[in-house]
């Protein structure tokens, strides 16, 4: 495959002029329209294994900008590599471009496996992946001169020509996987068995080229031999799509532990679900049922522990209610419905709105027994209105709508850390100023910040966005933030810790600096405290939430400036 981010090369010429013509079995149009049908099947192929290696990359590693552009930048590199290291195959072609099919079938193919073993067993997945991009580039590049010569042989044409039939091929292929794979490999097959199918098509094309159409290129040792190789890659492959389910299965346990009883690719993000399905897991506060606590993953990610996520949500919802009315509020974020079990607790409560993203998350806050009994079932409460869509898209739409709704008492903003990728543009100036519009005039806006010790900067940079769009901010932290809880875009060096009934992973670190960090905001300085009406806390009470509010202020890193859509902070 030709990376569409480079221009055609100049020099690419046809094969020296002592080459016969190929003897096809069929006439030389037919066998020129053969060729270049496998130049579309490879290009295809090829773009796959390269984004296959950046969406695992991004869930195994975090930060999509920064994987994106290892693999990109490796496998551009590596296929200048691949494309020198063919002149030399360039006298028998044939026989090259059988052995480099061949190899990139069954490199590409495994790739996604391997990665995953990788993070699953040794907790190191970044030199695998630039092992892997590495590889395959150097494959990838090594087919463009092996087919421009086999192009020439089956009918003479001037340079150019050949070279534009070649680059059609190659970007029409390119652009059919490139949406083959969000829209038909992730989700009908997931990573794993997607990659070995797309591994198992490029052997076969590459295998019909050679064995069939330039047979009479070959001697018979090395007809048998290609054979041979193209036979043992395609048993290796199917037999890894036999054994993916097992495989991920063993992976996952090695990952989160034997309790892992729910993974759910949902075409957003992986979900994984631990423990938490006796009477006592899904009624959080520390207690445990039978599985252990309950544990939601979310890429990789600590999400909830029933052990602590309680402390998380009073922090986050309480303080907000306080300091005026809390009739209507809006939840951004929030599909695990344990922010919306906090608000309504309060009996003002007449609405509450939650705009989540993935379906996925919501339909198990639904259903999922340990979840579902966690949430107290509040997404089931008729005063709450479900809707799933992005909330920047969503907020957008408010600010545009002819039926502009009443403004909202209450905004909960209980989503990712801002230092992951995807989430960088909910915690931008634009974001907060397409919040501030459907907020009322004493409304109160509360956001999940990230870590304000570990990652104080990406904190700050968030009070400095919120302040930015006019809004006055108190900023807060609470201990017992999980020690396994990965919000930013850097994971730990090795696996994540086992979530198991005899190894509770989830449970709160004593270390220094495992704090929840979050900024309370308003168009006037909001008054910090409890509400009136506030229900009794479980896990934190007034003095500590003053502790917090104080030890965050002394903390201040001053003159930040704001995140934009255009100018985004948030990398460290």
């Amino acid at each position: 495959m030709i990376d569409p981010s480079e221009p055609a090369p100049t020099g690419v010429v046809g094969p020296p002029e002592d080459l016969e013509p190929a003897r096809l079995p069929v006439r030389a149009g037919l066998g020129r329209l053969l060729v270049l049908g496998v130049v579309f099947v490879c290009a295809a192929c090829g773009l796959v294994y390269e984004l296959e290696l950046v969406a695992l990359a991004t869930y195994l590693v975090g930060d999509s900008v920064t994987q994106a552009s290892v693999v990109l930048s490796v496998m551009v590199f590596a296929m200048g590599v691949g494309a020198l290291l063919a002149k030399r195959l360039r006298c028998r072609a044939a026989v090259g471009f059988g052995a480099v099919e061949a190899g990139l079938a069954l490199v590409g193919g495994a790739s996604a496996m391997a990665l995953y073993a990788c993070f699953a067993w040794f907790g190191q997945t970044r030199s695998a992946l630039v092992g892997f991009s590495l590889a395959i580039g150097i494959l990838i590049g090594a087919e463009v001169p092996l087919l421009m010569t086999l192009i020439q042989r089956v009918r003479r044409q001037d340079a150019g020509g050949a070279v534009a039939d070649l680059f059609a091929a190659d970007y029409v292929g390119a652009l059919v996987g490139g949406l083959a794979f969000p829209f038909l490999l992730l989700p009908s097959f997931g990573q794993l068995t997607g990659a070995l199918l797309t591994g198992v098509v490029n052997a076969v094309a590459g295998a019909v080229l050679v064995l069939w159409l330039f047979r009479r290129d070959l001697t018979a040792r090395a007809r048998w031999a290609l054979l041979g190789v193209n036979a043992l890659v395609l048993a290796l492959l199917a037999a890894g799509m036999v054994l993916a389910t097992p495989f991920e299965r063993a992976a996952r346990q090695a990952v989160y532990g034997s309790s892992a009883r729910v993974a759910v690719q949902t075409g957003i993000q992986e979900v994984v679900m631990t423990g938490g399905t006796g009477e006592g897991a899904g009624a959080g506060r520390g207690r445990k049922g039978f599985g252990g606590p309950l544990a939601l993953y979310l890429d990789g990610r600590l999400r909830v522990s029933s052990e602590t996520e309680f402390r998380y949500h009073e922090a986050l919802v309480h303080p907000a209610m306080a300091g005026g009315p809390h009739r209507r509020v809006l939840v951004l974020g929030g599909g695990d419905g344990l922010a919306v079990r906090e608000i309504l607790r309060y009996r003002a409560v007449r609405s509450v709105t939650v705009v989540e993203l993935d379906p996925g998350v919501l339909r198990l806050a639904r259903t999922d027994p340990g979840l579902s009994r966690l949430n107290r079932h509040s997404l089931a409460d008729p005063r709450v209105r479900v809707v799933t869509e992005d909330a920047f898209e969503w907020l957008r739409q408010q600010g545009t709508s002819a039926r502009r709704p009443a403004p909202y008492d209450v905004i909960v903003s209980d989503l990712p850390d801002p230092g992951i990728a995807a989430s960088t543009k909910l915690y931008s100036q634009e974001f907060y100023g397409l919040a501030a519009r459907v907020l009322a005039g004493d409304g109160r806006l509360v956001v999940h910040a990230g870590p304000p010790v570990e990652r104080a900067r990406l904190y700050w940079t968030v009070d400095a966005t919120l302040r930015s769009v006019g809004l006055a901010t108190v900023p807060y932290r609470v201990p017992g933030r999980p020690a396994s809880f990965y919000g930013g875009p850097d994971r730990a060096s090795r696996p994540l810790p086992l979530v198991d009934a005899e190894v509770p992973a989830a449970a709160p670190s004593a270390g220094r600096g495992r704090y929840w960090g979050f900024l309370l905001a308003a168009r006037h300085r909001p008054r910090f405290g409890l509400a009136p009406d506030a229900p009794p806390l479980a896990g934190l009470g007034l003095e500590e939430l003053e502790a917090g509010r104080r030890g965050a202020a002394r903390d201040r890193i001053p003159g930040l400036p704001a995140s934009t859509l255009i100018h985004p902070r948030y990398r460290g």
